[in-house]
């Protein structure tokens, strides 16, 4: 059973983190000191770098800092930034969590925020701890899905036990978010083939189609040496891996970060700024999807690696599946579940998509992941430009 902490919007979360969010560069230092002595008891942290305004950011913080696994929130700013602290304190407030905004020109400077900070912190964990409790039933869930460091062994393992595990989740009515369509690049039809309707189809053809003239226009794609390394050959061969994690339920709609899916079924998350290519756009990073899918309410992260990856986040915890068994004997102790299995013959695709099941709901229910354990809680956030998504690409609340 799942004793998740209910929020006074309604929403559940497993987890009781407190975040520390920077919200320019120049208070990151101060915003770490802060969160760094206290990681241990669920103080998270997160920012954006930047100091010129950038609506994509303002939109995930704002999600970030309202997440259903957030119970309270530390804004820390150095006071001459453009980002607008205001209305994200008050967009926080709003939601019932407990908030407190210090900017360091005002405060002291480093060491008298640092103290300030540490202190309402101290008071508001003791809070938490008194957050009210609700049972919480897997269609209530959201998992998000990615894969990084990977490998030929990626899309024979890992990605398609995570397919079968998406398949099982949304067969109990979870929902379930794949992304990354600069990954998906000759999928596209595929795709469109299982879209709940044709002009959702349509829109998901577009969006890899936005992906595929990102990477043109760059000179690359998401296609690292690391891949080569591993035994991948081409971006084809890669996509086809990325995209059986997405598993053979239709696919209810496509998201950009921030979306929250407002009803269960598996939804494509287009993480592929929208406009003309820009310097930056997009970063290929691991950490800046996991906080997108985050962002759009994902309580856990499915993270498939074949060469090994150790990376976590913050605020939601990461299960790391391992798709190459060779790379699981070397870090075991990084990874969840070894889906490596299936290679030595020692498993079926079935067999290791149910075991992600129950450890989804083992994590769910209190469990930490070996990231968690081993305190990974990464974070990045960049600029980007995202134009609202049409009433083609979301289904209809029931």
């Amino acid at each position: 059973m799942i004793r998740a902490y209910l929020r006074s919007d309604g929403r559940k979360g497993i987890r009781n983190v407190a975040v520390v969010a920077y919200l320019v560069e120049c208070a990151h230092h101060v915003a770490r000191e802060i969160a760094i002595p206290m990681r241990e008891r669920n103080v998270h942290l997160i920012g954006f770098p930047g100091c010129y305004p950038n609506a994509y950011a303002a939109r995930m913080m704002e999600r970030l800092c309202t997440h259903p696994n957030v119970g309270a929130v530390l804004l820390v700013s150095l006071g001459c930034e453009s980002f607008d602290e205001a209305r994200l304190a008050e967009a926080v407030r709003a939601s019932g969590r407990p908030v407190r905004s210090l900017v360091i020109q005002e405060s002291g400077g480093t060491a008298r925020t640092v103290a300030a900070g540490r202190a309402w912190l101290e008071e508001v964990l003791v809070e938490l701890e008194s957050t009210p409790r609700a049972e919480m039933s897997v269609d209530e869930l959201v998992v998000g899905t990615i894969c990084g460091g990977s490998d030929a062994t990626s899309g024979l393992t890992a990605n398609p036990a995570v397919g079968r595990a998406f398949d099982l989740l949304v067969d109990r009515g979870a929902t379930a978010i794949f992304e990354e369509t600069g990954e998906l690049i000759g999928c596209e039809g595929l795709m469109a083939r299982r879209a709940a309707t044709e002009p959702l189809g349509r829109e998901i053809i577009a969006s890899v189609e936005k992906a595929a003239r990102y990477y043109e226009v760059y000179g690359h794609g998401s296609f690292a040496p690391g891949n080569a390394d591993g035994g991948l050959t081409t971006i084809e061969e890669k996509s086809l891996g990325a995209y059986s994690k997405s598993g053979r339920s239709p696919i209810a709609g496509l998201i950009k970060p921030g979306d929250v899916p407002p009803r269960g079924g598996l939804y494509l998350l287009d993480v592929v700024p929208d406009g003309e290519p820009r310097f930056g756009f997009p970063n290929i990073s691991d950490n800046a999807e996991i906080a997108e899918l985050v962002a759009c309410g994902s309580h856990v992260i499915l993270f498939t690696t074949g060469r090994g990856s150790v990376v976590g986040s913050a605020i939601s915890p990461v299960l790391k599946v391992c798709a190459n068994p060779e790379t699981y004997r070397r870090m075991a102790d990084d990874m969840d579940v070894n889906a490596g299995r299936i290679l030595d013959g020692a498993a079926t695709l079935d067999d290791v998509g149910r075991e992600i099941v129950d450890k989804i709901l083992q994590t769910a229910a209190g469990a930490p992941t070996v990231s968690e354990r081993l305190l990974h809680q990464e974070f990045i956030l960049g600029y980007k430009t995202f134009e609202p998504c049409g009433a083609a690409c979301l289904p209809k609340k029931r």
